[in-house]
């Protein structure tokens, strides 16, 4: 499964822009081997808590190959998740830091670096088939937390495909938000841990604690 997606070549804008980046770098990482693929999730297997982005950074997990992982959208996600008792430390900068998940695992809509962080419908609709897949593989998930409006649209996108109905009206995306359906996962939605959300005050420190504390309530339920 996850060869399947480190292999993908499906979205030909997405793979050359991928590759491109991973051979001109940024100048801080010139010395770095970027990983320059997609990238599959990670975390824990027995998972009940899915964490549900958007899709790798540029130079964070195109270059490292975990997602979240090198950047400060990472490095953000996990000091909330750490605070939550879902990650073992409040650091991920690459592969090799010891950073491990805890009933808790991460996805992506789409697995490669998209321009300007934004994925073209086709790709995101092409990329489906790899979130079902490794979704799948996790029985046990309860709780999704959604960062960001196209996460939300994934999850609901997904839910649809497994034949669960969609509750009427759509739920509507907002930072905290909260739906449900018959056989589904419990939903949080939350603002993506992006710069252009944290430098400038939209999502917090304590919004996404926030939500992560919540998430780990509704599980110990």
């Amino acid at each position: 499964m996850q060869q399947a997606i480190v292999t993908c070549t499906t979205c030909t804008r997405l793979r050359e822009y991928c590759e491109r980046v991973a051979r001109e770098k940024r100048a801080a990482y010139r010395e770095e081997i970027y990983w320059g693929r997609p990238v599959p999730g990670f975390g824990d297997p027995h998972a009940r808590l899915l964490v549900l982005g958007l899709a790798p950074g540029a130079h964070g997990a195109n270059r490292t190959g975990r997602m979240f992982t090198g950047d400060s959208s990472g490095m953000f996600l996990m000091r909330a998740m750490h605070a939550a008792g879902f990650a073992n430390q409040p650091l991920s900068r690459d592969v090799h830091d010891g950073l491990q998940l805890r009933d808790a695992f991460i996805l992506a809509a789409v697995r490669c670096a998209p321009p300007d962080n934004k994925p073209l419908p086709d790709e995101i609709a092409a990329c489906q088939r790899h979130l079902d897949a490794e979704w799948r593989a996790l029985p046990d998930v309860r709780v999704v937390i959604a960062l960001g409006r196209l996460a939300f649209d994934a999850f609901w996108r997904t839910m649809r495909a497994r034949g669960i109905a969609i509750p009427s009206p759509k739920p509507v995306f907002a930072h905290g938000a909260e739906s449900s359906a018959p056989g589904a996962p419990h939903l949080i939605a939350s603002f993506h841990p992006s710069q252009q959300n944290t430098f400038t005050g939209k999502l917090t420190p304590d919004m996404l604690a926030g939500v992560f504390q919540r998430a780990a309530t509704l599980i110990a339920r």
